[in-house]
């Protein structure tokens, strides 16, 4: 994969000092001020640029050094900038959406138990997404495909920002992540490593199995999606988000997935486009209480200090990809408005 075009002067600064490097100095990237609520989490260039810096702790580009690049220091400065104003971005979506949910102390005796019950609860109301029911119900092919493009951006790196969280926790928490992950990884078996099932969806579709060419289509808000996983997993301090964001990725997938799955049975998409959904319905179901009570509930259990930041992490995991649905729905209904690029 090479560097994606920039779409604006954070882009093109983070990716032209790439180019660039080791040529010249260079300058923080400084993003501009807020204007809304929903700045930076649906601007492109924000979030493009943010996903490059990132992207460097991933699997890197071919017309970038490895050797210095990851850990150069003016681009980890640039990082922790737009990281700043990132975070602060998502705690005001959530502190925004409505919250009628009663005090974690109200909830269990423990601080494990509290947070358990918080999960359980603000995942069992939120139901099937629009999305998979417009998927479901009326999309057509080309929109079933565009959705495929748009969520490859995560699928062909699926579950890749959670292992930078292992070594970050420990004791049961970290045996049950290990068990999730092994099963995301396919179990044993590379053929079934679900980065792999996705690739093998698209390639059935005929549409390109890199990275590259989604990430110059995808949305800022999609982008957002992504850089939240890896806001989390990537800074320790941020931890329970991560753990907390997995879980209510894990406990709202089994449901939409089973809706997306018919709607790819009702356009007859390939089998392997059916195969990927398929596998998620059932392994999502095993992963939600996997998740909430192997290793949210026991991370708490050893930390109760971070109780606070798993909730805070589900909640923003639901907010940010509800937001990303609203930017694809709107595209499909033919009224993209001033959320989808920024």
């Amino acid at each position: 994969m090479r560097l994606p075009e920039p779409c604006g002067p954070l882009s093109e600064h983070v990716v032209d000092t790439l180019r660039a490097r080791p040529h010249r100095p260079h300058a923080v990237a400084e993003p501009r001020a807020m204007g809304d609520v929903t700045y930076p989490l649906t601007d492109r260039d924000f979030q493009l640029a943010l996903w490059v810096l990132y992207e460097l702790h991933y699997r890197g580009f071919d017309d970038v050094d490895d050797a210095n690049a990851e850990w150069d220091p003016l681009l980890m400065v640039s990082r922790a900038a737009l990281e700043r104003t990132f975070e602060h971005a998502v705690r005001q979506l959530v502190s925004a959406a409505p919250d009628d949910a009663p005090a974690l102390e109200s909830l269990g005796d423990t601080p494990a138990e509290q947070v358990t019950a918080a999960l359980v609860r603000m995942t069992a109301r939120s139901g099937p997404s629009e999305v998979a029911q417009f998927l479901h119900r009326r999309a057509s092919r080309e929109q079933f495909c565009s959705y495929l493009g748009e969520r490859a951006v995560y699928h062909l790196r699926e579950s890749d920002p959670q292992s930078f969280v292992l070594p970050r926790i420990g004791g049961a928490a970290k045996v049950a992540l290990a068990e999730l992950q092994y099963d995301e990884y396919g179990g044993g078996r590379p053929d079934r490593l679900h980065q792999t099932l996705f690739a093998r969806a698209l390639a059935s579709l005929d549409m390109p199995t890199d990275l590259g060419p989604y990430v110059a289509g995808a949305t800022g808000a999609t982008l957002a999606s992504v850089n939240l996983m890896s806001l989390f997993a990537l800074n320790r301090r941020l931890r329970g988000a991560a753990m907390g964001h997995l879980a209510a990725f894990e406990a709202t997938s089994s449901l939409p997935c089973e809706r997306i799955l018919r709607g790819a049975r009702r356009l007859g998409l390939p089998e392997a486009v059916q195969d990927y959904y398929d596998e998620h319905v059932e392994a999502d179901a095993v992963h939600e209480q996997l998740a909430i009570r192997g290793i949210c509930a026991a991370l708490v259990a050893d930390e109760p200090d971070l109780a606070a930041d798993v909730v805070f992490g589900a909640t923003a995991c639901l907010a940010v990809d509800g937001l990303a649905g609203e930017v694809l729905l709107d595209g499909w209904r033919g009224h993209p408005g001033s959320r989808a690029a920024g």
